[in-house]
């Protein structure tokens, strides 16, 4: 059958200028402060093109000036900018198994007031009213001039938040409420903003690509180790998400059987890195023998207090961290592994230091292990991966901007196409 021919595909000059000016924004936003011939040669635009964008995002309060900065050399010193914090704001909705976070953010990917409630996940409506009366309160942060720039909510959670809860020790009746929901249309309606959502793994890894790491480095795999393990891909400056949302969700991959008596038993003859890489099956193990804990300090209260529960769980942790990294790594062939935790009291330090060493002893012929990075955001980065949706989805270049595709505050609704870290300013129009 003859493929249909591609209809509306072209580009006009008002797009290419939006994309354009996008490219900008994500240029300040990776160096941070840049004079206008900074801005143009990292963005390859002409001097009379980025001369208009910067009178034109100043205008709109998106960047302001900083002061003069003298290179040494003959001539007038060079005005610097950088982005308006209050540029845009976005609020950032984190829904786990085990966990309700609400922020917001500024322009800058700050944090600026959150929410938390440290509980297993109540009904859907109870989680909608928690959330809304959590904005609510959040938005009283933001002066009353800015609200207007509030570019929408961005929403990280599981896409499938009632599968796999024997592995993680969770009560299945609990979330039996949550088959078949569209919880992001329920908050939609109850806080009149739209609603930006992705699986919280990859709304994570946006984070990091956005406003961590990803400044500096284009290639790597990401993890968040939370109550279960996600992580991202970010690939050559993208975030690749897959066809079904899905990219980098290593907590499937195949590993041996736990050696820890407290895991539960594998549905088959291989388990998945869910059951022993996760802070709810460290605080399973916990539990076992024989100090119950419930919330994210206590864990840490048993992490600082040298229990020896978290010595045995974290030697099985690497041992089956190690071979899921080196089976992501032979498929993307990356550099560098990212890892962010939802504790700290020195856990995370312990296990990049274990997992170094164990993906050393692992390493194949002729191959060299990954380096190891923590990420940049902590507790906070399923938060401010949320929070930074509804900014990214707005002011990021992305080439179904040349093509008419992308509406301003539609743009989560257009599927899982490649967005460019920090792309070049589009060739045709270098004077627009």
């Amino acid at each position: 059958m003859p493929r249909r021919p591609l209809v509306g595909q072209g580009s006009n000059s008002v797009q290419l200028r939006r994309y354009n000016e996008r490219i900008v924004l994500q240029v300040l936003r990776r160096v941070g402060e840049a004079s206008k011939a900074d801005l143009a040669r990292l963005a390859q635009l002409t001097n009379a093109a980025i001369g208009g964008i910067i009178q034109d995002l100043a205008a709109g309060g998106m960047i302001e000036t900083l002061g003069k900065r003298h290179s040494g050399g003959r001539g007038q010193p060079a005005t610097m900018l950088q982005l308006a914090p209050n540029g845009a704001f976005g609020f950032g909705v984190r829904l786990d198994r085990t966990l309700i976070e609400t922020v917001v953010a500024d322009f800058s990917g700050h944090i600026i007031g959150r929410r938390s409630h440290d509980r297993i996940l109540p009904s859907p409506e109870e989680a909608v009213a928690i959330v809304a009366s959590d904005i609510a309160e959040l938005i009283e942060l933001v002066d009353s001039d800015d609200r207007e720039r509030i570019a929408g909510v961005g929403l990280a959670m599981p896409f499938n938040l009632g599968a796999w809860l024997p592995e993680l020790g969770l009560p299945t009746d609990t979330f039996a409420p949550w088959d078949g929901i569209d919880f992001k249309t329920m908050l939609e309606e109850a806080v009149r903003y739209p609603v930006f959502f992705e699986n919280d793994g990859t709304a994570a890894a946006i984070a990091e690509l956005f406003s961590g790491i990803g400044q500096h480095e284009d290639d790597f795999l990401y993890l968040f180790m939370g109550p279960a393990i996600g992580g991202g891909v970010v690939y050559g400056g993208d975030c690749l998400k897959g066809v079904n949302g899905n990219a980098g969700d290593i907590a499937m991959i195949p590993v041996s059987r736990s050696g820890l008596t407290s895991a539960p038993p594998p549905r088959g003859v291989l388990d998945i890195l869910l059951t022993r890489a996760s802070i709810v099956s460290l605080k399973r193990h916990i539990a076992y023998r024989g100090h119950p804990v419930e919330t994210r300090a206590e864990i840490e209260q048993a992490i600082a207090a040298r229990n020896p529960a978290v010595d045995e769980w974290l030697e099985d942790c690497v041992a089956a961290l190690a071979p899921a990294i080196w089976s992501a790594i032979s498929v993307l062939d990356v550099p560098l592994v990212v890892i962010d935790f939802d504790i700290d009291a020195g856990l995370p330090d312990r296990l990049l230091a274990d997992l170094e060493i164990a993906l050393q002893e692992t390493a194949p012929e002729a191959r060299r292990p990954p380096r190891l990075m923590r990420g940049s955001f902590g507790p906070d980065a399923g938060a401010a991966g949320a929070a930074n949706l509804p900014i990214f989805f707005n002011y990021s270049p992305r080439a179904a901007i040349l093509t008419g595709r992308v509406a301003d505050k539609g743009a989560a609704e257009d599927g899982p196409e490649r967005i460019r870290a920090m792309p070049q300013g589009s060739r045709s129009s270098r004077s627009a």
